[in-house]
């Protein structure tokens, strides 16, 4: 295998991990949105639930769809 054959193999491995990483990142922001509106309906409060899941309180009430009371 020539160095060149070795650096587009390698390229393509990055790639795959990159790629890997972003469809991993699409589900967990799903799944923490998905917990995110259970807690809420739950009437667990907004300041808990960021704390819980390491966000601010804006960010809980823009995935909730809300503005801030």
């Amino acid at each position: 295998m020539s160095a060149d054959d070795k650096i587009i193999q390698d390229l393509r491995r990055a790639a795959k991990r990159r790629d890997d990483a972003d469809d991993e990142r699409r589900f967990a922001t799903a799944e923490l949105h998905k917990y995110v509106h259970l807690a809420r309906a739950a009437d667990v409060g907004v300041t808990e639930i960021a704390s819980a899941a390491g966000l601010s309180r804006q960010a809980v009430y823009e995935i909730l769809g809300q503005q801030p009371s």
